[in-house]
């Protein structure tokens, strides 16, 4: 009888220590909180999205070095989607029911964006989308932290149809094949005609992802500039712009005959490139690497140092940031002062939190999420392309631009809501 009263007490006393244990290695995994990365790192998109997953990684370690949000560490789970849009939503799938992250940063590609987002939607996710983009989308589970058209293709239009822009008559939209190419242009379409531009004057074209010969249409634009003073917009995506500016360069396609506008080239996609041809050529974005400020500074110090620490190929020698970089940093901070206005990382009282917040980014603005459309009020900067790669500034706005979602350039438009419907 005393031995069994023996072995029942080893046997309670065992129990109570594997529970002990279990319920400490539960506590000790709430003790983390799970953020999503989802950015292509191989694929036709890895040369400008590998940079943004550096970009969280980075300001996550930053955060935890201050001690976390709400007391705890953030933990990063990275995945490679690959450049394939299908994967995406399987990896956004994973994220949110596998490895139940609090928040994800991701996506480049607005067909990206669009394979992910019924994902977000049906499992109340939460993601911050750091890219221009064309707008025509308002969802209750995303912020768009990079650009809407009236923040970035409209203003460099009208930049180029203006005396310091050149005085442009006819137009080549030339884009990748996808959403965010066809509905901008789509828009800017629209636009040009509202200006009085006639169809004949706008030659719209579209090559492949991946595509690498562009011989044929650098003599197409060639030709057609013959006809008047002549502009290209393009929305060139991905590992293609290198193969592109470098026959605008062989053609001898220069920028004070025809500039070229990109909304989709930074300082990332530049760095393959030899760029003295390409002098003047222009690229539209919300921040540049050269602007100087106290808060531009900061951020390109950081980001240098932690390139070097952590031998990010390309960066550990030359260090270069970027819009969508920018755009993912100040993303990473608005979640992380929503979370702590929320005390919550509950994705309905944090999306509530986000409304409103600012930060001051290092565009030299203090960005504020807009209160109702999910979308940050940003300045609008249009840079020539240096020898070095770099941009020099040759317009801005004022301050501070609110988004409009839906172009006004559609029809329709006017009657939609500026804020995501409640689900």
């Amino acid at each position: 009888m005393l031995n069994r009263r023996l072995h029942l007490k080893t046997i309670a006393a065992a129990a109570a220590i594997v529970s002990g244990s279990l319920i400490s290695t539960l506590a000790n995994a709430a003790d983390t909180i799970k953020v999503g990365v989802l950015h292509s790192l191989s694929g036709t998109m890895a040369i400008s999205e590998t940079v943004l997953k550096d970009t969280v990684l980075m300001a996550i370690e930053e955060i935890n070095a201050k001690g976390g949000v709400l007391g705890k560490k953030l933990e990063p789970v990275v995945v490679d989607p690959a450049s394939n849009w299908p994967l995406f939503a399987e990896k956004a799938k994973q994220l949110l029911t596998q490895d139940k992250v609090a928040v994800t940063f991701g996506c480049w590609t607005s067909v990206s964006r669009k394979s992910v987002l019924p994902v977000f939607e049906e499992l109340n996710g939460l993601l911050f989308y750091p890219v221009q983009y064309e707008g025509e989308e308002l969802s209750k589970n995303v912020f768009y932290t990079g650009a809407a058209p009236n923040q970035q293709a409209i203003p460099a239009v009208d930049y180029l149809m203006s005396k310091d822009g050149g005085g442009a008559k006819r137009w080549v939209l030339l884009g990748t094949d996808y959403v965010y190419p066809r509905t901008t242009n789509k828009i800017l379409r629209a636009y040009l005609k509202s200006k009085g531009v006639k169809d004949t004057d706008i030659d719209e074209k579209y090559t492949p992802f991946g595509h690498a010969d562009y011989q044929t249409i650098v003599a197409d634009i060639k030709k057609f500039s013959t006809g008047g003073k002549t502009a290209v917009v393009s929305t060139i995506n991905g590992d293609s712009n290198v193969p592109f500016y470098k026959e605008l360069g062989n053609a001898g396609l220069k920028a004070k005959d025809v500039p070229v506008v990109a909304f989709s080239v930074g300082e990332e996609e530049l760095r393959g490139v030899d760029t003295k041809p390409l002098v003047g050529h222009l690229a539209a974005w919300n921040y540049f690497m050269s602007i100087k400020n106290p808060a531009n500074d900061e951020f390109t110090k950081k980001w240098a140092t932690y390139a070097k620490a952590k031998n990010i190929a390309g960066h550990k020698d030359k260090a270069l940031t970027n819009d969508p970089m920018e755009a993912t940093y100040i993303g990473i901070y608005m979640w992380k002062q929503a979370v702590e206005k929320a005390k919550t990382t509950d994705v309905d009282k944090v999306i509530a939190a986000m409304a409103g917040q600012t930060f001051k980014a290092p565009s030299g603005i203090t960005s504020k999420m807009d209160e109702k459309n999910h979308h940050l009020h940003k300045s609008v900067f249009i840079g020539e392309v240096k020898a070095d790669g770099q941009f020099n500034v040759v317009w801005k706005t004022p301050g501070p631009v609110k988004a409009k979602p839906w172009s006004p350039y559609i029809e329709g438009n006017d009657k939609k809501p500026d804020e995501p419907a409640k689900k």
